[in-house]
């Protein structure tokens, strides 16, 4: 004889309400945590009541990340990376201009931006290419359009000639998946961390 299929029930923890599929006929609640959100115990009910909130933040979290279009992780990916840079060269003047902090008024927006030495409209395959990105000021990279030509001659006394000649050659396109720029985003967060952990 076959065994009866146990119907999905809603959870009878209160603040939970949630549908799921019970082990067993007499299960009343979802998971440990609402099962300790039914305890007469107020401190449990404390703890599961905070267990139960962590939950929900992090299935929010995962659904959000979920309906992310791959523009966003494009963008997330890009901030992770471009504040590595910026962290990076932290001790050296502005690749274009050689300015410091307290050269000059840096117009607009953050004082330091990650410039591309090929532009990503130019060439999209070396936008994570850290050979290719520098702290520029905000002035040269926004205002001068990356003020290219002073970009190059201190490109080429920073990382040599051989490698500057590498980024002007051809590169082979690529189409970064959303997997491919999650790992981008983690990777450079770890690179950030381990920096500023160094320098601490």
């Amino acid at each position: 004889m076959l065994a009866r299929e146990i119907k999905p029930k809603k959870c009878q923890a209160r603040g939970c309400g949630q549908r799921f599929k019970p082990a067993r006929t007499t299960q009343k609640v979802c998971s440990i945590a609402c099962a300790l959100a039914m305890s007469k115990d107020s401190k449990v009910q404390k703890v599961a009541a905070k267990a139960i909130t962590q939950q929900n933040r992090k299935d929010t979290q995962e659904r959000r990340e979920k309906l992310k279009t791959r523009r966003e992780h494009m963008a997330e990916a890009q901030t992770a990376f471009n504040a590595y840079i910026r962290e990076r060269d932290a001790g050296l003047a502005c690749i274009s201009c050689d300015s410091r902090p307290s050269d000059h008024d840096l117009i607009t927006g953050s004082r330091w931006d990650a410039g591309h030495y090929r532009s990503v409209a130019a060439c999209p395959e070396l936008r994570f290419e850290p050979l290719n990105v520098h702290r520029q000021c905000v002035k040269c990279n926004r205002n001068l359009s990356g003020n290219a030509v002073e970009y190059r001659i201190r490109l080429v006394k920073r990382i040599g000639a051989d490698q500057v000649d590498w980024l002007e050659g051809p590169h082979k396109p690529q189409r970064l998946t959303i997997e491919g720029l999650q790992a981008i985003k983690a990777t450079y967060r770890q690179k950030l961390k381990d920096l500023r952990r160094a320098a601490a």
